[in-house]
């Protein structure tokens, strides 16, 4: 996709940039929205990551066989998907994840401007340093914040994620008092690294290829080891410790190579350690480890709660007695640091720009130019960012006044992930409507998906988008603990609703809904609920339900999904988040089944295997008519098989669905199969009955399915998730 910047009427501006080409932009987006336990901060300085950011870019600019031998376990989930779904739907897949721009950046400095809910310990005015992007306006989690020390300026501070990367490899490497410690790749966090190093008391060796950073770290005290002028780093530290060995190695070079690993190893003395802080190849050897029993460990950036969701988006802090440093405790470490003039940055900085001008500041950081620290500059004042939450995308079509007028049904979109920009969004367009405004926390993906989509407005405020009279209905497609209120407030509205799967996660939210409906009906409103329940409209199981309405007696069906495991800490297996995956997703099959019975479901019941999510389960169905139904949703799987097939046993013949691509009949008077080029699991069909239904006001005239029914599930599908709950 193109980055190319686009005027707005008002926005804040974002570094952002494309995977596909490697192409960086400063792009205009809405200002994002304070959240509960986060603060909203005014960007004044930010620090490009020369290693890490620099690999993105180089990534992005990398030819498809570059960036396949790059990463290897994509091309191989992608070869199982092309087996699996085909190969249209798999190439479309990809291009959908490549043409969402990336934000970049996690040093950021700044002053809050609003305070989230539940948040103490800040206030309006604070400085602040944090892991937010590049961008103008950030809204970060406040357990990801640092108050900056009045004698720290805002340039120093952008280092203070950075050096506590830089930290934190240094508390695994646990060094002490007068021991030797080296240091692989001079770079910011080498160069960090070797200054908190001569603070501890240590005597730092300094490795890299380049004369201006050896030069930076023998000038803070570091002997160092010139690759560039053929000295041997392994010769240098037997000399200089008098054969004993170094006690530790601190690896913060960014390489392929398996080199710095390699010297690690033979420069150590026995039982030396080896953090691994940067990014280095691992071909080890076996008898240097062996012999001098190393220990190797690898750091995870920034210290103890990185990518726990637990501690990282809910606020969920370590209790100090059992986890003394956290990612915020050594925030605060490092800017204490600075304050008290042991970690000195101020002359690691060798370029700024103007956040306008990030594009030369990256082909800086990728040229042949030798660079340090390079600084971003937000030069806005707080009365110029007004936080606005909405911008116009000029150059798009201009919406129309009313529904009546464009003879369209009109929408808008709260939610632009993966699901809406792949699936939902290009199912809306082929279905003739028109989308009018799209509302999501993260301005990013809204203004991605207005532009690709030709939307009119992007916006961080859903309410503003749930009251604007011009929109019909509303499609949600936010994280599953949100799906209910945002339905309810639609509907009161007055909108049409259209929200996915599933549609709540308690049995309270179904009977607001239930409440909500009959209020909305008897003030004389008749707005349509559809829940995304697209496997009903996929083209083989509107083949199945005809050759069905011929048989006579129960039914017994059996659905079996090879599902795959998704990690316990994925935000759809927390039961408050994401309702864990037999109410997220099982409850498509429970529908499935409950549309080829068409009849109630009498009883369910849920058998699961023990396991760390509870997400390998068989659930039993027992309808009102007699029939039976099976659902086998098993994780513990392959992902190289079909995922999905589907077996209805009736009056002494079978159906057969794989994968919604072929369809086998057995003993079934003139049907023996049905199949497609590609796998199409009825998203389209489902999206254009919507359209259909809310165009001519009724649902009576389309396969719609009834709230009655709708809930009915809903009900069932609670009950199961709860019972399989961890």
């Amino acid at each position: 996709m193109s980055l190319r910047p686009i005027r707005y009427v008002t926005s804040v501006k974002q570094v952002l940039q494309s995977l596909r080409t490697g192409h960086t932009v400063v792009e205009n987006v809405p200002c994002p929205a304070v959240r509960p336990g986060h603060l909203l901060v005014r960007t004044t300085r930010t620090l490009i990551s020369a290693g890490t950011e620099r690999m993105l870019v180089e990534f992005g600019k990398a030819g498809w066989i570059e960036k396949a031998w790059q990463q290897p376990d994509k091309v191989k989930m992608v070869w199982q998907k092309i087996r699996t779904d085909g190969l249209v739907p798999t190439i479309e897949s990809v291009m959908n994840k490549l043409d969402q721009p990336l934000p970049l950046g996690y040093c950021n400095v700044g002053v809050v401007e609003q305070v989230g809910a539940g948040v103490t310990g800040f206030a309006v005015g604070d400085r602040v340093a944090s892991n937010g992007k590049h961008a103008e306006v950030v809204c970060v989690p406040a357990i990801l914040c640092a108050k900056v020390p009045d004698g720290v300026s805002d340039d120093d501070a952008a280092f203070t994620v950075l050096s506590s990367i830089a930290l934190q490899g240094i508390r695994l490497a646990q060094p002490t008092l007068g021991e030797t410690v080296a240091v692989i790749g001079l770079g910011l966090i080498g160069l960090v690294t070797v200054q908190l190093l001569r603070a501890n008391g240590c005597k730092v060796i300094g490795v890299d290829f380049d004369d201006t950073k050896l030069a930076a770290a023998g000038a803070m005290g570091a002997e160092t080891v010139n690759l560039g002028a053929g000295q041997d780093p392994v010769v240098f530290a037997e000399t200089f410790t008098a054969g004993r060995g170094v006690d530790a190695v601190l690896i913060t070079a960014a390489t392929d190579s398996h080199e710095p690993v390699q010297s690690a190893a033979r420069m150590s003395r026995k039982r030396g350690r080896i953090v691994l802080v940067g990014v280095a190849g691992l071909n080890l050897s076996r008898a240097d480890f062996y012999e001098k029993e190393l220990s190797f460990q690898v750091s995870c950036s920034y210290g103890p709660g990185r990518y726990d969701p637990s501690y990282e988006d809910r606020g969920n802090d370590y209790p100090i007695g059992f986890v003394r440093w956290t990612e915020q405790r050594n925030f605060e470490a490092v800017l204490d640091a600075m304050a008290q003039g042991s970690l000195k940055v101020g002359e690691l900085v060798s370029h700024r720009f103007p956040v306008d001008e990030a594009e030369r500041a990256y082909d800086c950081i990728t040229g042949s130019q030798p660079t340090l620290g390079v600084l971003l500059e937000y030069r806005r004042s707080a009365s110029e960012l007004i936080p606005v939450r909405t911008v116009r995308m000029v150059g798009n079509a201009p919406a129309p006044p009313t529904h009546a007028a464009s003879g369209r049904a009109r929408i808008g979109f709260i939610g632009a992930g993966n699901y809406a920009t792949a699936i939902l969004m290009p199912a809306f367009r082929a279905a003739g409507a028109e989308m009018v405004a799209v509302a999501c926390s993260k301005g990013v993906s809204g203004v991605h998906a207005a532009r690709k989509f030709g939307i009119g407005r992007a916006t961080t405020d859903t309410e503003s988008l749930i009251s604007d009279p011009n929109i019909d209905a509303v499609v949600i497609t936010t994280r599953h603990e949100s799906h209910a209120a945002l339905t309810c407030r639609a509907l009161r509205a007055g909108k049409h609703v259209f929200v996915e799967k599933p549609l709540a996660l308690t049995l309270d939210q179904i009977a607001e809904i239930e409440s909500t409906l009959a209020q909305v009906q008897a003030a004389g409103k008749s707005p349509i609920l559809m829940v995304g329940f697209n496997r009903r409209y996929a083209p083989h199981v509107v083949r199945m339900k005809q050759l069905l309405a011929g048989v006579s007696g129960p039914k017994a069906m059996v659905m079996t999904v090879s599902a795959g495991a998704i990690p316990a800490s994925h935000w759809t297996q927390d039961p408050q988040v994401g309702g864990g995956r037999i109410i997220g997703e099982a409850c498509h099959f429970v529908d499935l089944l409950r549309h080829l019975a068409d009849s109630e479901i009498e009883h369910a019941s849920i058998d699961r295997m023990q396991s760390a999510c509870g997400d390998t389960a068989t659930i039993s169905l027992r309808f009102r008519d007699g029939s039976i139904g099976t659902v086998h949703y098993f994780a513990n799987g392959s992902k190289a098989i079909p995922k999905e097939r589907l077996e209805v046993f009736a009056s002494s013949r079978v159906l057969q669905l794989d994968n919604y691509r072929v369809l086998r009949g057995f003993s079934w008077p003139k049907f023996r199969t049905m199949r497609l080029w590609r796998q199409d699991k009825g998203q389209e069909n489902c999206v254009a009955a919507f359209i259909r239904a809310i165009t001519k006001h009724t649902a009576a005239l389309h396969p719609l399915i009834l709230p009655t029914e709708l809930t009915e599930v809903g009900r069932a599908v609670v009950q199961l998730g709860a019972t399989s709950a961890r």
